[in-house]
């Protein structure tokens, strides 16, 4: 009798110390799961602040600006384009 009560003694003993551990996991991995959400949810926030600023930097007014601004590059008139013609070279008798 005495042997079945440690036994049994041995398996509550090895089940409660399953059971913690168990508990312990669970909280753990709650705990990244939560991390990983809120990572998540910053990163969906980050991309939507980057989508704004990028529409923002590519309005045709603010491309124009740069244009002239930094590459001084202006409008094309008629009267300051150079228009190149294409003449085709002389032919030397060989066929091709």
């Amino acid at each position: 009798m005495i042997r079945l009560n440690l036994v049994l003694l041995l398996a509550v003993l090895a089940s409660a110390v399953y059971l913690v551990s168990v508990q312990y996991d669970s909280r753990r991995l709650f705990t990244e799961l939560d991390k990983a959400k809120t990572e998540a949810h910053r990163l969906e926030l980050e991309n939507e602040r980057l989508q704004v600023e990028k529409r923002a930097q590519t309005t045709p007014a603010r491309i124009e600006r740069l244009a002239r601004e930094k590459l001084q590059m202006r409008q094309a008139k008629p009267g300051i384009t150079t228009y190149v013609t294409y003449a085709e070279p002389a032919s030397s008798g060989v066929a091709p």
